[in-house]
């Protein structure tokens, strides 16, 4: 029986229970529909907003909605951005903010929502600034805290080790017993990263028979820098962990990928390209929703090649 294991990227989220309802039934509803229970297919989620986010975004709707109006439907929405504690932190965030808009603090509260000279990949999208700085600032401070493994809770709670403990999440999903072959991680956005630092750079991660990523941001120097030791270029492919296939699906216009989102050249396999990226357009304005990813024709196919569903 095939199985997938999920992973989400940046921003809050709704309840685990409903996120994961969201994906299989954006699967189920795509023009050339996979419905994964129908089809055998079980699958599990990593979820780790919890760990960011005071609690879980209770609106479930915009979540399973094509709405763009919202800090809420453009994944959720973050609030202030991270604050670096060393000099290492402030050049990384720096660099990052950089690729996403040239746009000081400033300049963006007059800004329009396409500046006459896009520099950055939120430049390009012709969403308000309020909300662009808040996926931004989600963008921002979800990458910095689990690359510098940061202590960290939301008011309330006490304060967790953020790399470390999403390691031991995503590890314990992929022991669970029941999981059966093939096994396939579809891994988004920020949920990228996770996936390929667990594959990659966790000596007692499972391994698993292949792996997806949509709107990937691994191809950024940036990250790169943070997955080592453990990646090169040419020899970044984590075949220690995944048997197979590595697809990478990414839309040039999705802001969080859209700078550098072809993967082959940056994760090669003994200076070999093996990984097969492919591009897609998603409807509307926000492209970087997940549920436009998983309802895109090429990833179905995707999917049902890597699962052996014929």
């Amino acid at each position: 029986m095939p199985h997938i294991t999920f992973i989400h990227g940046i921003a809050n989220k709704p309840p685990a229970t409903d996120l994961l309802r969201i994906w299989r039934e954006a699967l189920a509803n795509a023009s050339d529909p996979l419905p994964l229970g129908d089809l055998g297919v079980t699958s599990e989620l990593v979820y780790w907003a919890d760990l960011m986010y005071e609690k879980p975004d209770d609106n479930v709707a915009a979540h399973e909605g094509v709405l763009e109006n919202t800090p809420e439907a453009v994944d959720g929405g973050g609030g202030a951005a991270p604050v670096p504690k060393t000099a290492e932190e402030a050049e990384f965030l720096e660099r990052m903010r950089k690729r996403m808009t040239a746009l000081s603090d400033t300049e963006i509260a007059n800004a329009p929502p396409v500046p006459v000279n896009p520099q950055g990949t939120l430049e390009r999208i012709p969403l308000p600034w309020f909300i662009k700085k808040r996926v931004m600032n989600a963008f921002l401070s979800d990458v910095h805290h689990y690359l510098f493994d940061v202590e960290f809770a939301p008011p309330g709670r006490t304060p967790v080790r953020i790399q470390r403990t999403i390691r031991e999440r995503f590890g314990t999903v992929l022991r669970t017993p029941a999981i059966t072959q093939p096994h396939i991680v579809v891994s988004h956005s920020m949920g990228t990263v996770i996936a390929y630092d667990c594959l990659k750079r966790v000596a007692d991660c499972a391994g698993v028979d292949g792996l997806i990523t949509l709107g990937s941001p691994l191809g950024l120097d940036e990250i790169q820098d943070k997955l080592q030791p453990g990646w090169s270029a040419a020899d970044g492919f984590p075949h220690e962990k995944v048997g197979a296939e590595w697809i990478n699906i990414y839309d040039r216009l999705d802001p969080v990928c859209g700078f550098d989102p072809e993967l082959a050249n940056d994760f090669q396999k003994g200076s070999a390209r093996i990984i097969e990226d492919i591009a897609v357009q998603n409807e509307g304005t926000w492209r970087h929703s997940i549920t436009k990813y998983l309802r895109q024709p090429k990833v179905i196919g995707a999917l049902r090649r890597m699962l052996k569903l014929g």
